[in-house]
């Protein structure tokens, strides 16, 4: 739970005496601290690494000579020539009469088997209390993922720091006085009804099991304890898998570079999924005579309907024989694969290589196509480069952060920390979105503008800084091309004039642009919000104009960072998942990198780019393409309009689907192969941060799964291909050394030092190369070592409210739930958390239309219908719904509009025009036994 490393370091020491040894403390150390680095034991009970030193609990008092008082050893810093001891009779003394005094109070059950109380006691030799025990809280077991027995608890306060200075969430409070004192969630609610968001920072920092995981985890010894990756979000947290009898107990959080021990709600209770008894464990292959169509119930338990067992023998060779003969018949064009940002890059460059070689086309994509095809088409295209210039944690070296299209706090909570902390520590923030999110309590300054107006507020406020005079004239001349034709542009978009139009303040547009502008380090970071409109890619280029104009790159606390989606949406993006571009970025229609894969390969490529998602839905309506292999994706999900995604997928001559589950996408398959879940597999994940880092295998694949990067070996087999990957885990470090070989951009990263160190930074191009957190230092990766300026017009969305269809329809994602929900649905505690499908609006809005939060409520375009649960936000702005879309009974998908950004290709989730009609087809929310979660503004 260390924060991020800052970049000046203060190396001063300080010489001291201790126990009679000279030692020397370095920095801002306090002799708690200095004591631990040379091995001299305090007891301590309410300090934590990584947690501000409280010093309330009194059982690592030092005595140092010449003073009246004993001294907390966690606050007290030392001073040079300072005598302190201790193990003397006085210190020792006070030690041990802290530790008895809380023993007193401890329940006769233990709720952990590591309670750090216990184990001082025991190292100090503290015998049976003399005191008799006060008056315990009872237990609060109203949470799903925690339970609360404060009878355990010594008030050290752990859990409050932790969640109020380190995840800045701010539920734990310290309540009352004296010997009521105790800890409380919000006003003294009971935990499950409180706004804890269960991130289990609290659990992890409790030192006696007051705070523990729900159903006495605690109480169970794990077999084995594996270092590895948190299958979710871009963020990329270290954690460690606790395992017994192929099991996963519990998951605590590990000091990896992205989040020094933190973890959020998915990360630490979303495992059990892959222990879910609907995993798919053998192959299936569809009955003969069962017709497959859009308009499909899915029942995951009712399988055999559909489908039977087989062999992996007959299904291997039905499911690559029937795509071999479509390719022979039809033609190369005639197949498409969708690999997956799910599992890891060895996965996505084989899948790739796989379609390339053994289809013969570029027809291949993943879900970058549905998040931040946008931006990376505009990244490309300005800067030379698809990937982040500067790391998350870098927002405490700022003095100015934009955060715009993004709710950090759902879709990456562990980065919102940093963001949080950053503010704590001066940084002024800015938060523009069309909903009030939960970090616009942090902002300084809060842009609710209206949705569709991006380009209209951002080319204000570099109108602001253009007129102003604030532009990096330097950087510019040196460092930049077009800048000429964006001032143009510009000239057109006072803050004036755009203030109608999206809905901010003149007087604000140029308060901010300003502030932007002049700081000494000022970052943006942006999410879906941006890039999912039909003008993402001019949103993204005004987000990288504005960077360029201010010279605001190249240096620590500034640049540009898309935040990923998906664990792997970088690294399967990186290793060529992308219909134009083999790995790292290198264009399938340039010859000289075509010669370099062809080389590799020892095979001919196809010139020309394939399809993107959409296109290929498209191009199965339209009989052009007959068969598709799907890895780990589910379109019939994700896709946008999904009655026409589903149509397609229905329509295909062959459809083989390698997954973990029965998704909705597998129950269009005429064979499913089932596969790997990420705790069993060992492999890398590249994360938002260019991270490149190791995750091990945990546990066993259930009944006669296999290892994904086996199927893959074994689909190429069948379809020609020579490939002969060896060594353990299906020969995955042979693969990632054959990756090295074809991109630069990781060519220093051996999987020795992997195996070492966990994770490494790329560009990391040879070996022993620290890797580069920050780049873009000295020139960009163009032809010319110059970015590019691209100007960018109003483009209003594709689809606008009317009198029919008069809401904006906004989609996104949930805290608890994640992509399609077909993992984090099959969790226990998170589908506990967040059950039913909901839909926000405006309190106002709701009362508009008659209804009250929990109340049934249908929403509808010109595509389809879909009903939910109402939710009151006062942060959704009015006019508008949001839906997440991790719900099959209420696909928010079945109502997004397909139209695409005409340069990423990438769908419009985020606006389309729709009516609310009050009632629908759910069971009313009462009949489930309440609704009080709905009233509350967390959608």
């Amino acid at each position: 739970m260390n924060a991020p490393v800052e970049h000046s370091i203060n190396a001063q020491t300080t010489e001291f005496t201790l126990n009679g040894r000279s030692i020397a403390a370095q920095g801002e150390e306090t002799i708690l601290q200095a004591a631990q680095r040379h091995g001299v034991e305090i007891p301590h009970l309410c300090y934590k690494d990584g947690l501000r030193p409280d010093g309330n609990c009194r059982a690592c008092v030092v005595e140092v000579k010449g003073e009246r008082v004993l001294a907390p050893s966690c606050c007290r810093k030392p001073a040079a020539g300072m005598e302190v001891s201790s193990e003397s009779a006085r210190a020792k003394a006070s030690q041990k009469l802290v530790l008895e005094l809380l023993l007193s109070d401890m329940p006769e059950r233990e709720y952990t088997l590591h309670s750090e109380l216990d184990e001082w006691a025991q190292k100090l030799q503290v015998g049976k209390p003399r005191f008799p025990a006060r008056h315990q809280p009872a237990p609060d077991l109203s949470h799903p993922a925690i339970w609360v027995r404060l009878d355990a608890c010594i008030q050290c306060t752990r859990c409050l720091r932790a969640c109020r200075e380190e995840q800045a969430n701010d539920v734990i409070g310290y309540a009352f006085r004296g010997e009521h004192a105790k800890i409380v969630f919000d006003i003294g609610d009971p935990m499950g009804d409180s706004s804890c968001v269960a991130c289990g920072e609290c659990v992890q920092a409790c030192p006696t099991g007051a705070l523990m995981p729900a159903r006495d985890v605690g109480l169970q010894v794990a077999d084995k304890t594996v270092d590895s990756v948190c299958p979710y979000c871009g963020v990329g947290c270290l954690l460690t898998y606790h395992v017994k009898d192929n099991k996963i107990l519990q998951v605590t959080g590990r000091d990896g570079p992205a989040n020094h021990g933190r973890l959020c709600v998915k990360g630490r209770y979303g495992f059990d999924y892959v222990h879910h008894r609907q995993r798919l464990t053998k192959p299936l292959i569809r009955k003969r005579g069962v017709p497959k169509h859009a308009d499909f119930v899915i029942d995951p338990n009712d399988w055999s309907s559909v489908f039977r067992e087989a062999t992996w023998e007959e299904a291997l060779d039905l499911a690559a024989g029937k795509l071999k003969e479509i390719r022979d018949t039809r033609g190369k064009q005639a197949l498409a694969g969708f690999g997956s940002a799910k599992g890891s890059n060895e996965e996505a460059y084989l899948f790739q290589k796989l379609v390339r070689t053994g289809f013969g086309s570029n027809n291949v994509d993943h879900c970058t196509r549905l998040c931040h095809a946008s931006s990376v088409v505009a990244l490309l295209e300005g800067i030379g480069s698809g990937a982040v210039s500067n790391q998350v944690s870098d927002v405490m070296n700022a003095e100015v952060v934009i955060v715009i299209g993004s709710n950090p706090t759902v879709n990456h909570p562990v980065a919102a920390t940093w963001i949080k902390n950053a503010v704590r520590r001066g940084v002024k923030l800015i938060v523009a979105d069309p909903r009030r999110t939960e970090l616009a309590r942090h902002a300084s300054y809060v842009l609710q503008f209206k949705p569709d107006t991006d380009v209209a507020l951002l080319n204000a406020m570099m109108y602001t800084i253009v007129e102003e005079g604030l532009v990096n004239e330097a950087f510019i001349r040196d460092r930049t091309l077009g800048y000429d034709e964006l001032r143009k542009n510009v000239a057109g978009y006072s803050p004036e004039a755009m203030e109608k139009v999206c809905g901010i303040p003149a007087k604000t547009i140029r308060e901010v642009a300003r502030l932007y502008a002049t700081s000494k380090g000022s970052m943006i970071l942006w999410g879906m919000g941006i890039s999912q409109h039909v003008h993402g890619t001019d949103n993204a280029r005004c987000l990288i104009a504005l960077t360029l104009m201010t010279g605001q790159v190249g240096r620590p606390g500034t640049g540009l960072h898309p935040l990923r989606g998906q664990n792997n949406v970088q690294g399967a993006s990186d290793s060529g998942l992308i219909p134009m571009v083999f790995p790292d970025y290198q264009r399938v229609d340039n010859a000289e990198a075509r010669a370099k894969f062809e080389k590799l390969w020892g095979t001919a490529l196809d010139p020309k780019p394939g399809l993107t998602v959409v296109e290929i839905m498209d191009a199965v309506l339209a009989c052009k393409i007959g068969g598709m292999y799907i890895m780990g994706e589910n379109p019939a999900m994700s896709d946008p309009d999904l009655e026409h995604a589903r149509a397609a997928l229905a329509k295909l001559d062959w459809l083989v689907v390698q997954d973990i589950f029965l998704t909705e996408t597998a129950y269009l398959a005429d064979v499913v192969l089932p596969a790997s879940a990420w705790p069993e597999k060992t492999g890398t994940v590249t994360n938002t941060d260019r991270m490149v880092q190791l995750g091990r295998r945990a546990l066993d694949v259930p009944g006669d799964a296999r290892q994904d990067l086996w199927i893959i070996q074994e689909m190429a087999k069948r379809l020609g291909l020579d490939w002969n990957y060896r060594g353990p885990e299906s020969g995955v470090a042979e693969v990632f050394d054959e990756m090295r070989r074809a991109m630069n951009s990781i060519g220093g990263i051996t999987w020795g030092r992997l195996e070492q160190e966990n994770s490494v930074t790329y560009p990391c191009t040879r070996e022993g190369d620290p890797g580069q957190p920050v780049v873009f230092v000295d020139k960009f990766p163009t032809p010319t070592g110059r970015a590019k300026f691209v100007p960018a017009d109003l483009i209003p969305a594709a689809e606008r409210p009317d009198r029919q269809y008069p809401f904006v329809l906004i989609t996104g994602r949930q805290l608890e739930h994640w992509h399609t929900g077909s993992m984090t649905r099959r969790a226990g505690v998170l589908d506990a958390l967040e059950p039913f499908a909901v839909a926000s609006f405006h309190p106002l809005d709701l009362e508009g239309f008659g209804a009250k939060p929990g109340d049934v409520v249908t929403v509808a375009s010109r595509r389809g219908e879909i009903s939910l649960y109402a939710r009151a936000d006062e942060g959704t702005p009015r006019g508008a719904v949001f839906v997440p879309f991790c719900y099959y009974e209420a696909a928010a998908n079945l109502l997004t509009n397909p139209v695409l950004d005409p340069f990423g290709k990438i769908p419009e989730f985020k606006y389309c025009a729709v009516k609310i009609i009050k009632g629908g087809n759910l069971t009313p929310l009462s009949s489930y036994g309440g609704g009080k979660a709905l009233a509350s503004a967390g959608a």
